[in-house]
């Protein structure tokens, strides 16, 4: 399906969006990356490129055009000829971020609206919106050690009872699928979205559980703090599976539905810092439990009976192989003096 489509990735110098585009360009899909590089990295993009403009830039098989999608201008420069929409652009961040930033994180009902507004108006064929495990009710995650698995038609702004979301994020990505459903109950857009639970891998930043935990380590932390009792669980999905959903979906899902992509497996924090100071070969001697920081929720985790069924797809990398994998990456590419110098604000930004 993707050998010379033309394929827009909004934030595709994030995290998952250049992880992303690495997969697309491999299938020899001709990329174009919007992103304005709030939290977006060139680092992130190992490509070759040259200069074309003031805020564009091209590789082999892929441009990167600098801006905001909120410019409607902007958004409607970049979907010129283009087949499929990757939505992954969003104000976001980790549990400190959209618990300080809630004006931030409700930009993105807009930023939808004119993505999928011009994606329309351009004849654009598909688009597949990058949403979150954050639109589930709250309630049915307070329990921890819960066995309870997050099924889709647990969130339903359309149903009393199934729209308690997870902060204005969480509500934020709900109403970007009721809007991106209604393009195609209104005007047929082929179209899907993807609930992405708790992604974690290369290139992610210090902002999420397993990235600050794999810091805190590398920056040999003692004693060595985790957020809230370590008890929340939660089912860590690496970053490869969760692009392997991502374009399952656009190849097979034309109706609008949103689909978990997770495991339905999980684990404490407590349980994930064992395993990475195993990996790392080294262990603090204290453990602090720092109840005055955000944790979320207490426990997460997906059914994956839909992604199954209209994807044929579950998660093929386990905690272990996935932290060892994310260990080897940070190692490598921080510095640790730096990373010692910064950690505590970086625990919070974007």
């Amino acid at each position: 399906m993707w050998r010379n489509r033309h394929v827009l990735v909004t934030g595709g110098a994030s995290f998952i969006g250049s992880n992303l585009v690495d997969n697309l360009v491999q299938k020899q899909a001709k990329v174009v990356i919007a992103d304005d590089f709030s939290s977006g990295k060139w680092s992130n993009l190992e490509y070759k490129f040259e200069k074309k403009g003031r805020n564009l830039w091209k590789s082999t098989r892929l441009s990167v055009h600098k801006g905001d999608l909120k410019d409607r201008s902007f958004t409607r420069s970049v979907m010129k000829d283009i087949d499929v929409v990757f939505h992954l652009a969003a104000s976001h961040g980790g549990r400190g971020y959209i618990h300080t930033h809630p004006v931030e994180c409700c930009t993105n009902m807009a930023l939808d609206q004119i993505v999928f507004e011009e994606a329309y108006r351009e004849g654009v064929e598909r688009v597949c919106f990058a949403s979150s495990a954050c639109v589930y009710p709250i309630y049915l995650q307070e329990e921890t050690g819960s066995s309870y698995l997050l099924k889709e038609e647990d969130a339903d702004p359309f149903v009393r009872g199934k729209s308690f979301a997870d902060l204005e994020y969480g509500w934020a990505k709900l109403m970007g699928e009721m809007t991106l459903r209604a393009y195609y109950k209104q005007n047929g857009v082929k179209c899907s979205s993807v609930r992405i639970f708790t992604c974690y891998g290369p290139r992610e930043n210090e902002t999420h559980a397993i990235i600050a935990l794999i810091a805190k380590a590398f920056i040999r932390m003692d004693p060595y703090s985790i957020w809230g009792t370590g008890d929340q669980d939660r089912n860590f999905t690496y970053v490869q599976d969760i692009v392997d959903a991502l374009m399952l979906s656009a190849e097979r899902i034309e109706d609008g539905a949103a689909i978990n992509a997770g495991r339905s497996d999980r684990t404490t924090l407590n349980r994930s810092a064992e395993m990475i100071f195993d990996i790392v070969g080294w262990k603090p001697k204290a453990v602090r439990h720092d109840l005055s920081r955000p944790q979320g929720v207490a426990s997460r985790a997906a059914d994956l009976t839909l992604a199954r069924r209209r994807l044929g797809w579950e998660p093929k990398v386990g905690f272990k192989e996935g932290f060892e994998k994310t260990v080897e990456w940070y190692f490598t590419h921080k510095d640790r003096a730096k990373v010692k110098a910064d950690l505590e604000k970086l625990l919070d930004e974007r």
